[in-house]
C-alpha cells in the first residue's frame, strides 16, 4: 500500500511538473498570427475550444483546466485577439484577462472632404464598413445627429480600433471628437467675432483649413474672413467654388466657374456657404474664433505655401503683379 502511494505521489509530481512547464512553453504558431474573437458571455470552456477551433494546435482540455484553476476565468473579455508565435497560455490568458485586442488604426487628415473620409474608412484593415450602404441623412440620424450633413462634423485624426470593429464606432468617436473641440473653440472667440453660432465657427474654419498654405499665415488667413464678414464684403474664396462644383471640377478653375451660382459659391453669395467644406483641425477651430489683429482683406499665394496679405486693394493688386504675374 505504501508503494502504491508513493508511485500515485510520484505521478502527481510529474503530471504538475509537466503541466506546469506546459504553461510556460510557446504554443506550437507557425506563420502569421491567428485571429481569436471572444463573443461577449463565452464560457471558459467555449473561449478554449474557439482557441483550438481558429488554428491553434494544443490541448482544449489542458487550457480550459488552466484558466479554470487560475481563478481569472471569468475575467476573460470579450475582443479581437491575435496569437502570435511565442504566446504561451499563461501570457494567452493574461492577454485575454487584460482585453488587450488586435488593434488597427485609420488616419482622417485635416482639410479631406467626407468622401475622402470614407474612402479611408473603405480602405481600413479590418473595419466592418457598416455605413457604406446608408445614405448621408440616415448616417447622421445614425449617430445621434438627424439633420446636419456630415460634411466637417468629424475630427481628423489617427484613430484605433479593434479588428472586425463597426466603422461606425470609429465616425462616432471622431463626431464626438470634433463636438468637444468646436466647443471648445465656441467658447474662446473674441468679443468682435461675426461669427453667430458654432455652425459658423465650423464652417469658416473649414475654409481656413483650405486655405492655408503654411501654419505660420493660419491666424492671418482667418483675420482676412473674419474683417470680410464683419464689413459684410463676399469672401470669395476659391475652395468654396471647387467644394460645390463636386466632380465636375477636372483639376482647373475658371473665370467661368467662379460665374457659376452653388450654395457654395462665395463669389456669387454673401456670408459663409451653406455647411463646412472641409475637415478643419484645432489650428483652423482657433484661427476662426481667434485670428490675429489685422486689418488684411486680401491675400494672395507667394509661390512658396506662404501669402502676402493685403489691406488695400491695391496693395493686393501689386502682390497679384509681383506673385503671380512676375511684374
Amino acid at each position: 500500500m505504501r508503494f502504491l502511494f508513493i508511485a500515485v505521489l510520484a505521478a502527481i509530481v510529474v503530471v504538475a511538473g509537466a503541466s506546469w512547464s506546459w504553461l510556460d512553453r510557446p504554443l506550437p504558431i507557425s506563420g502569421g498570427p491567428i485571429d481569436l474573437a471572444v463573443e461577449p458571455g463565452e464560457s471558459a470552456r467555449d473561449v478554449a475550444l474557439g482557441v483550438v477551433q481558429a488554428g491553434v494546435p494544443t490541448n482544449a482540455v489542458w487550457l480550459y483546466w488552466w484558466f479554470r484553476l487560475s481563478g481569472e476565468s471569468r475575467q476573460i473579455k470579450a475582443g479581437s485577439y491575435e496569437i502570435s508565435a511565442g504566446t504561451t497560455p499563461r501570457s494567452l490568458l493574461q492577454k485575454l484577462v487584460r482585453g488587450d485586442e488586435a488593434l488597427r488604426s485609420v488616419t482622417l487628415v485635416e482639410g479631406w472632404t467626407f468622401g475622402q473620409l470614407q474612402e479611408a474608412l473603405q480602405r481600413a484593415d479590418q473595419l466592418k464598413p457598416d455605413s457604406r450602404s446608408l445614405t448621408h441623412t440616415a448616417l447622421m440620424e445614425k449617430l445621434g445627429k438627424p439633420g446636419l450633413a456630415p460634411e466637417g462634423r468629424f475630427f481628423p485624426d489617427t484613430y484605433t480600433y479593434a479588428k472586425g470593429s463597426s466603422d461606425l464606432a470609429v465616425l462616432q468617436r471622431a463626431l464626438h471628437a470634433m463636438d468637444k473641440k468646436l466647443d471648445a473653440a465656441w467658447a474662446q472667440r473674441k468679443p468682435n467675432s461675426p461669427l453667430k453660432s458654432p455652425h459658423e465657427v465650423l464652417v469658416l474654419a473649414s475654409i481656413i483649413e483650405k486655405e492655408t498654405g503654411t501654419a505660420a499665415d493660419r491666424a492671418e488667413v482667418g483675420a482676412v474672413f473674419n474683417n470680410r464678414l464683419r464689413i459684410g464684403m463676399r469672401l470669395q474664396t476659391d475652395p468654396t467654388v471647387i467644394y460645390g462644383m463636386g466632380s465636375a471640377f477636372d483639376g482647373n478653375l475658371r473665370k467661368v466657374d467662379l460665374q457659376r451660382d452653388t450654395p457654395w459659391n462665395t463669389y456669387t453669395r454673401n456670408g459663409l456657404p451653406p455647411t463646412p467644406i472641409s475637415m478643419p483641425g484645432k489650428a483652423s477651430l482657433l484661427a476662426a474664433v481667434q485670428p490675429s489683429e489685422s486689418k488684411a482683406l486680401y491675400f494672395v499665394a507667394r509661390g512658396d505655401g506662404s501669402s502676402q496679405f493685403s489691406a488695400t486693394l491695391d496693395e493686393h493688386n501689386r502682390a497679384v503683379n509681383k506673385f503671380q504675374r512676375g511684374q
